[in-house]
């Protein structure tokens, strides 16, 4: 599975009294914010690929245990309409 990296932006703080509420450094920009939307539906497609195979693989899983007790509930048939 290929996971995509999320970079970690960090600035120096100088003073002591920093505060980013008053001071925009932290604001991300448009392009870190495009790229953290686009990781998270990047994310969000990954888990749904792997949730739909689960689904898919339950449902075989399930279809194949259906057959294998109609062919030996058709064998026991077979076998007790001999008797």
């Amino acid at each position: 599975m290929f996971i995509l990296p999320i970079p970690v932006y960090t600035t120096s703080v100088q003073s002591a009294d920093w505060n980013p509420r008053l001071t925009g450094d932290k604001m991300p920009t448009g392009k870190q914010l495009a790229d953290i939307g686009y990781k998270t539906f990047s994310a969000s497609m990954m888990l749904l690929t792997v949730y739909g195979g689960y689904l898919c693989s339950v449902g075989v899983y399930h279809y194949f245990q259906q057959r294998r007790a109609q062919r030996q509930a058709a064998e026991e048939q077979k076998t007790s309409g001999i008797m």
